[in-house]
């Protein structure tokens, strides 16, 4: 069984090429070690990114955006990206995204900052030509929808079924429809401390 997985892996060596050249190296690799301390070496790097691609189209949507292009283009055909995850191609996207199951979740934004967190069901679009802007560090729960001309802070964590249409201050726990800040994450880590003690 070990062998076909390993099969499979080969199939994606194209990509590598893709990898290499593209000018998005960095966010890629930072996309493949979200969770992870990025390694020294680039054969584990390559390995590991012909797994990820091999095993999650979720990943290979997002590895298509870095890498858009006529080669990328042409990959796709092959090896298809899951297109019930939409990433709007005008979006920018810093590295280290963190796809926790982004089925139908559209992505549609001016500026993305570090680690964005996605669960399934997230909406984040325009309104009226105006998209969000959306920080560093920010957790986007199941069936969130975020639009319009408004800021999501950074360190922000917007909860199940949010319908943000105004912007979030920084560090900031958002829930509801409309959303409303109803912590801060300073509130949510004493908390923490105080349930331990």
């Amino acid at each position: 069984m070990k062998i076909i997985y390993i099969i499979h892996q080969l199939l994606f060596l194209p990509h590598l090429l893709l990898f290499i050249r593209s000018k998005n190296k960095s966010c890629i690799i930072e996309d493949l070690y979200c969770k992870d301390v990025i390694p020294v070496s680039s054969f584990k790097i390559a390995f590991d990114l012909t797994r990820r691609l091999s095993q999650s189209k979720y990943f290979r949507t997002l590895f298509y955006f870095r890498t858009s292009g006529l080669f990328s283009n042409i990959l796709r055909v092959f090896y298809p990206r899951d297109n019930r995850f939409t990433i709007d191609m005008h979006t920018k996207i810093d590295g280290g995204v963190i796809l926790a199951h982004p089925y139908s979740s559209i992505i549609n934004a001016k500026k993305i900052g570090k680690n964005l967190y996605i669960n399934q069901l997230v909406t984040v679009g325009e309104k009226e030509g105006n998209k969000p802007i959306i920080g560093d560090n920010v957790k986007l729960y199941t069936n969130c929808t975020i639009i319009g001309d408004i800021t999501i802070g950074d360190n922000c964590i917007i909860g199940a079924g949010a319908v943000v249409t105004k912007s979030i201050p920084k560090n900031s726990v958002a829930v509801g429809n409309p959303a409303k800040v109803i912590k801060t994450i300073d509130e949510v880590e004493e908390s923490l401390k105080n349930d331990v003690q």
